[in-house]
């Protein structure tokens, strides 16, 4: 993990609106903040948040940061969220995860429940791997395929997997996750894949005591509904399921206004 005095900096984290509530965005695997930037301006009007970039990212100050053997698991980076929301001194925050980054809020919540109000799980995903009693949403051999594809042709397999990931019908956020997948180098894309692929966090779901959201489109080639489902049956806490009426693993780009309409319901709380 960052050493902690070092994490804003590092995770070129960054603060702006004002307001009662402090949102956080965290974004996912081969993404940085710039996915959040079509709904930030209306968040920032009500609220602070905060925006930042994982160590993985393409974006990341020091692109020496990420070390698969120092980020072997979500448990990893969810020591670096809590330190991250430590280090700025913020409390009882609401999260928004996205896809990898929602099972990492969770397990950062189970540490620290202090820290989170209520959790916003975008997308997100406990294991991708079937198993005989599990549909995620790819088998083995699919996997194994995306692993051959980022180590012996990145470029292509960028272009190719954003295509697949994000509503095909906006090319433009298409070509946005493309641009940020390119920015991230080769050798941290494929120890990062096999820590998001191949993790199973199926045993968290029971101990997520914090309010939770999930938050899925109602066709996503990363996370099938039976995940939603699965999700929705283990959680013990307080939490609901949002379907947006969209394709694709990114609501936040590809349908916008629909995902402000929900997250302003959820906040009416």
């Amino acid at each position: 993990m960052v050493i902690q005095e070092y994490l804003p900096t590092a995770m070129n984290a960054k603060m702006v609106g004002s307001g009662e509530h402090t949102v956080v965005l965290a974004h996912g695997y081969g993404a940085d903040h710039s996915v959040w930037d079509k709904i930030l301006p209306h968040l920032a009007q009500n609220y602070r948040v905060l925006v930042f970039d994982w160590c993985f990212s393409g974006a990341a100050k020091d692109p020496n940061l990420y070390d698969s053997i120092r980020y072997g698991s979500y448990d990893d980076f969810a020591d670096d969220l809590i330190g991250l929301v430590d280090e700025m001194e913020l409390k009882t925050t609401v999260f928004i995860g996205h896809s990898m980054s929602g099972m990492v809020g969770c397990i950062a919540s189970i540490k620290r429940p202090d820290l989170f109000q209520r959790l916003l799980l975008v997308g997100a995903t406990p294991r991708l791997a079937n198993l005989e009693d599990y549909e995620g949403g790819f088998e083995m051999s699919e996997i194994d395929q995306i692993f051959f594809n980022i180590e012996h042709n990145y470029e292509k397999w960028t272009t190719s997997f954003a295509s697949l990931v994000v509503d095909s019908t906006d090319p433009l956020s298409t070509q946005k996750f493309e641009h940020c997948l390119k920015r991230m180098r080769p050798e941290v894309a494929l120890p990062l894949a096999k820590t998001v692929f191949l993790g199973d966090y199926r045993d968290i779901l029971d101990k997520v005591i914090v309010p939770c959201d999930i938050i899925q489109t109602r066709n996503d080639i990363v996370v099938p509904n039976s995940v939603t489902e699965f999700m929705n049956s283990k959680i013990k806490g307080k939490h609901e399921v949002h379907i947006i009426d969209t394709d694709g693993h990114f609501p936040q780009l590809t349908a916008p206004l629909e995902f402000l309409e929900v997250f302003d319901r959820i906040m009416d709380f």
